[in-house]
């Protein structure tokens, strides 16, 4: 069986490059400001038509609360069969600064064995995995299982159109195995199942000293500066190892699961030689099971044109990752706490919150599991890995919360080489290969 599927998979490769390619042209970003929303219209519309060609006879685009369209799908299996839903994202991160791509974006390109383009991995490549395992297993006849499939256009805006869908439409998205392709394998060639995911947790902090502008040369040394209260509050989240520290928050949590290698995380980072990582303990402990302070934005004067003043006012961004565990409700009010209460020099802070996304921990004991590390042990030729992943996937709690019997599997063709949200993103062709192939054979085990 397991060879049958392979030669299936392996012959239907170059339809696979070219369906990719067709899904990369389209410039589906779910932010109008970015990308005419048409774009984001034809990539659905795409995706509805691949999965009904593969197989899936009940598809449909359904708006969701967000304003972006959702592509549904069943095909129900056979008696007593369980279902599985299969879940994908079509939109895709800007490019940012297209000349730090070294080919288009938005037009794969093959180079070194790996496919690049903005959404090759993250998800396109998924989709086009899903669609090559349905295909597979079709040759054979009726599908094992029942399935449904969902792919969302709006993941990477973090809007929650999806996940509000999921509390009004449960019936779309009931299954008994649920499989998120959005994440990855830890290194190409080597099977991984994602088991946690960090939570999130912003705020924007503001600072204010002065009712405006003073010249430096004439007040400088008593009038506080609002800037530089900032950048010493700011000191204060990590300590000189470079650990998170935030009071109130258990910053010493270890990761069981497979390692991250330093000098693989240093390569796959571009960490710059001679510049040590930051956080004590190991690469996994540091990036899958403790918080991380990240610093995403400030607002302050620009080096150039910046005149010779002390400033009033200044503010930053703040992300804190939350590993399982942790609540990352009471993790936002520890920040919050913490930096009201190290402002310096009675200076007035200001805090924004913005909302929480809660982290999420699988159960790794049901059949569906059973039947995948099967499934991906034998397509990889290689022992299956647990681990954990840095990121936010706010519908995995959904899911969770209303199929609470449903098993959720994390996998995907996202490895850390495919650099996804970054210039230059790509994916391995043997990833979407070797993933179809077990995802076929995970399916059919499962019937």
């Amino acid at each position: 069986m397991s060879e049958r599927i392979r030669t299936r998979v392996r012959q239907l490769m170059p339809t696979a490059r070219e369906e990719l390619a067709a899904l990369v042209a389209f410039r589906s970003i779910a932010d109008a400001r970015q990308a005419p929303p048409q774009e984001c219209a034809d990539a659905a519309n795409w995706v509805a038509d691949a999965f009904r060609a593969a197989g899936i006879g009940q598809v449909e685009l359904i708006r969701t609360a967000d304003g972006s369209d959702a592509v549904v799908g069943h095909q129900p299996g056979p008696s007593g069969a369980p279902t599985v839903l299969l879940y994908s994202h079509y939109d895709v991160q800007p490019a940012g600064d297209e000349t730090l791509w070294q080919s288009p974006p938005f037009e794969l390109t093959e180079r070194d064995g790996r496919w690049y383009g903005r959404g090759a991995a993250d998800c396109k490549g998924n989709v086009v995995m899903h669609l090559l395992a349905l295909r597979a297993l079709a040759a054979d006849g009726p599908l094992p299982v029942g399935i449904r499939i969902v792919s969302e256009g709006s993941e990477e805006t973090g809007a929650g159109g999806l996940e509000q869908l999921v509390l009004d439409r449960p019936d779309l998205f009931t299954a008994d195995v649920v499989v998120i392709a959005d994440t990855g394998n830890v290194a190409v060639g080597r099977p991984t199942v994602t088991t946690s995911l960090r939570g999130i947790a912003n705020v924007v902090v503001h600072v204010e000293t002065l009712a405006g502008e003073l010249h430096s040369g004439m007040y400088g040394g008593s009038a506080p500066d609002a800037l530089a209260a900032l950048v010493q509050m700011l000191s204060t989240l990590r300590d000189h190892g470079g650990n998170t520290v935030v009071d109130g928050l258990d910053t010493a949590q270890d990761w069981d699961g497979a390692q991250y290698p330093e000098e693989q995380f240093r390569l796959d980072a571009g960490v710059l030689d001679g510049v040590r990582l930051t956080g004590s303990g190991s690469v996994a402990d540091a990036v899958w099971a403790r918080p991380a302070l990240t610093i995403l934005g400030v607002d302050a004067p620009p080096v150039v044109g910046s005149a010779a003043a002390i400033q009033p006012r200044a503010s930053a961004r703040l992300n804190l990752r939350v590993p399982p565990g942790m609540d990352s409700q009471r993790a936002q009010d520890a920040l919050v706490a913490h930096l009201e209460r190290s402002a310096p020099w009675g200076a007035h802070v200001t805090v924004e919150r913005e909302a929480v996304g809660s982290p999420f921990r699988a159960r790794t004991s049901g059949p569906g599991y059973t039947a995948l590390t099967s499934a991906m042990e034998t397509a990889f030729g290689a022992p299956l890995a647990e681990a954990g992943q840095g990121g936010t996937i706010p519908l995995c709690n959904v899911l969770a919360q209303q199929f609470p019997d449903a098993e959720i599997v994390l996998m995907g063709v996202e490895e850390p080489r495919a650099l996804i949200h970054a210039p230059n993103e790509s994916v391995d062709p043997s990833e979407i290969e070797n993933l179809a192939v077990a995802e076929a054979l995970f399916l059919q085990g499962l019937g």
